[in-house]
């Protein structure tokens, strides 16, 4: 999440390096399973925003808070294409992420646009 805020906020940058910055508290298990979800989310862009856009309609991308669209970038790819964990479980971390990080409604928004995707998935 803090990779893909970043991002955003800094054309050019190198993701990797950023993940190898931002992830310095990350463990030996951690920062692999977080580099794979980073590449992913990269690689399937396209369709996780227009996964996260079908479903938030009345929020364009550019319209959210950027804490939200960062975990729903992660959340809706592992609903979409992960296998790692059960979808329950990504929400709750995501919505939990969303509370501490972002704004007072982020926890909401995050829980109803990824609810949505996986019940249509």
């Amino acid at each position: 999440m803090q990779v893909l805020f970043e991002r955003e906020r800094h054309e050019g940058m190198d993701p990797d390096e950023a993940l190898k910055r931002n992830g310095g508290e990350l463990g030996e298990m951690d920062l692999p399973f977080a580099t794979v979800l980073l590449k992913g989310v990269m690689e399937k862009e396209e369709e996780v925003k227009q996964a996260v856009q079908t479903h938030a309609p009345q929020w364009p991308m550019e319209r959210m808070d950027p804490i939200s669209r960062s975990i729903l970038l992660v959340g809706a790819y592992e609903i979409l294409f992960a296998n790692d964990a059960p979808q329950a479980v990504v929400m709750n971390e995501a919505i939990e992420i969303a509370k501490e990080y972002g704004t007072e409604e982020g926890g909401k928004f995050v829980n109803g646009v990824l609810n949505a995707i996986a019940h249509r998935k």
